[in-house]
């Protein structure tokens, strides 16, 4: 298949005599769309020293381009990019003749050792990231979600206590409002700074007395989401409903993973989709939907992107591969393992639907929503499926995913893969150049990708704390052969060479180019005017005799009379 895909593209390959961010499309690198845009200069840079590598031979896909061309790295960062570099003193040679050599995937939604449900996930940040860059995943952006007796800042500073001696690829954070009061509001803007480095703030419409929010709270976080210059996500599920339907099942005696599914049926999904949107446009802030499950949820974020709103929408792994007939699975354990919310399509259709809009460009990124239970934590509900912990595994298993059912598939050439695993999170998350591209002066977070070869997914052989996976004897094609994190080979012929705490905390500033580039247009265009009048005076005196008259009248059907007052 990628024999076929280069044979076809052909034409368009180049050889650069070099490669750089200066030579991307002008509308991503130009400052003057936002005062507020980001340079390489703007971040300060992490990188520690280590040897120089040198990868050698393979054909280089950004989102825009695929070029036939080397790749040197030093310090951390990519040095040169061009045809036939001669190797610098004590180089390390990667051979990556056939194969591609891509960005690092972004996976933009994750929740590593996230406590919930009474459980802990067994994914730490260690073993998290230790998943990702086996998958060829560098860089994720993991959740800070407060109790309701918690702050933002307290939060914050627990995440990073849990995440900074672990990490073995670079991460930021994005943070969830689980309550709304105005030291919500002010910490808010606080996070944003460059002390926190937040740009995201997710809301959840689900969870009801756990994390989710009424409709009035969110409409108030959205506007301070967009006074601040941060993305808003959502969660979109009808939290109220859900409980209610809930209680009507298990009245009914379905206790088992199937009530799951039925106490979420998609039209909730959609509709909750349907709702955060019009409140996102009322509001004026960019909105991103997170794990959108079913069609419905997608044909909202359409119709109201037609509209001109700035809406993204992200399906994740299990969605994209997997469907909701393992929730009528006989053996219990097998149908707990796949709870999560939303819930997967009982479509069998959906996955390959997603796929198609991604393609497409109707959604826009993937993501995992990484949140792992293990068989003893899951049987929390074995007699009331509201006690099943919600969460599977995925950030290993993304790219290859992604590239069976897209790329291997015929639906999407290598261009587009790299877009919706790495470069459309880097942009929509305000880390690009820097992360995202294979160019000059990038962070060198690459991969060589080895479209040819194929692997069984298998509990047996990932690298995940659960002792499940979701894709069990899944065959994907398109594996990373080599993964290189910040300048270090983290993964190669088939073995982590990680060091807990090697990653980075990458601080996100606000006010992303392809987020807000149109919100403050939209925001002249929509401001509400009053109208100039001259005050009312008395009523005239045929219209006083009239209004008198109209206070009690008789019914065309006999004399009784209807008053009016």
């Amino acid at each position: 298949m990628f024999s076929l895909i280069v044979n076809l593209l052909g034409p368009f390959l180049h050889r650069p005599t070099q490669s750089s961010i200066q030579d991307g499309p002008a509308y991503l690198l130009n400052s003057s769309r936002s005062k507020k845009s980001t340079s390489l200069t703007d971040l300060p840079s992490t990188m520690a020293s280590s040897s120089p590598l040198l990868i050698r031979g393979g054909t280089v896909v950004n989102d825009d381009e695929m070029l036939k061309a080397d790749v040197l790295i030093e310090n951390g960062l990519i040095k040169t990019v061009g045809p036939n570099l001669d190797a610098p003193s004590g180089a390390q040679i990667v051979d990556a003749t056939g194969k591609l050599v891509i960005p690092g995937g972004i996976d933009p939604h994750t929740h590593m050792q996230l406590p919930f449900m009474g459980e802990v996930a067994v994914d730490d940040f260690e073993k998290g990231t230790q998943a990702a860059v086996a998958g060829g995943t560098t860089m994720i952006i993991d959740f800070v979600i407060p109790t309701k007796d918690s702050t933002p800042i307290k939060a914050y500073k627990q995440w990073r206590e849990w995440a900074d001696p672990k990490v073995c690829c670079d991460y930021a954070l994005s943070m969830a409002i689980t309550t709304w009061n105005e030291n919500v509001a002010k910490e808010m803007e606080i996070v944003t700074g460059d002390d926190y480095g937040i740009n995201s703030f997710k809301f959840f419409l689900a969870y009801k007395g756990v994390f989710m929010v009424r409709d009035e709270e969110f409409y108030q976080g959205m506007i301070q989401c967009a006074k601040v210059g941060a993305l808003a996500r959502v969660h979109a599920e009808n939290g109220s409903v859900i409980e209610e339907k809930a209680k009507e099942l298990l009245a009914k005696g379905i206790t088992g993973p199937e009530g799951h599914t039925q106490s979420r049926p998609e039209e909730l999904e959609a509709e909750a989709t349907n709702r955060a949107c019009v409140l996102a446009s009322q509001a004026n802030c960019p909105l991103y939907v997170v794990h959108v499950m079913s069609k419905g949820a997608a044909r909202a974020i359409a119709h109201h992107r037609q509209k001109g709103a700035v809406i993204f929408g992200e399906p994740i792994a299990a969605g994209l591969a997997t469907d909701g007939s393992h929730y009528y699975n006989k053996d219990w354990l097998h149908a707990a393992r796949y709870v999560l919310s939303p819930p997967l399509s009982r479509d069998s259709t959906t996955p390959n639907a997603l796929m198609d809009l991604l393609a497409a460009g109707e959604l826009h990124l993937t993501a995992t929503d990484n949140c792992t239970f293990n068989c003893r934590q899951k049987l929390a509900g074995k007699d009331d499926f509201t006690k099943i912990p919600n969460g599977v595994n995925g950030v290993e298993d993304r790219m290859s995913v992604v590239w069976e059912k897209g790329v291997h598939s015929g639906k999407i050439d290598p261009m587009r893969f790299v877009a919706i695993t790495s470069s459309v999170a880097a942009k929509i998350f305000h880390c690009y150049p820097r992360k995202g591209r294979i160019a000059v002066g990038s962070d060198a977070d690459v991969v060589v990708w080895n479209p040819e070869a194929s692997r069984i997914i298998s509990k047996d052989t990932h690298h995940h704390a659960v002792d499940f996976n979701i894709f069990e004897g899944m065959e994907v094609h398109g594996v990373a052969d080599v993964t290189i994190s910040r300048g270090k080979i983290v993964w190669e012929n088939g073995q982590l060479k990680t060091v807990s705490g090697s990653g980075r905390f990458i601080p996100l500033k606000p006010w992303s180019p392809t987020v807000f580039s149109t919100i403050a247009q939209r925001a002249k265009m929509i401001q509400p005017r009053g109208v100039q009048r001259e005050a009312p005076q008395d009523l005239p005196e045929e219209v006083e005799k009239l209004s008198v008259q109209n206070k009690s009248r008789t019914t065309p059907g006999g004399n009784s009379k209807i008053s009016f007052s």
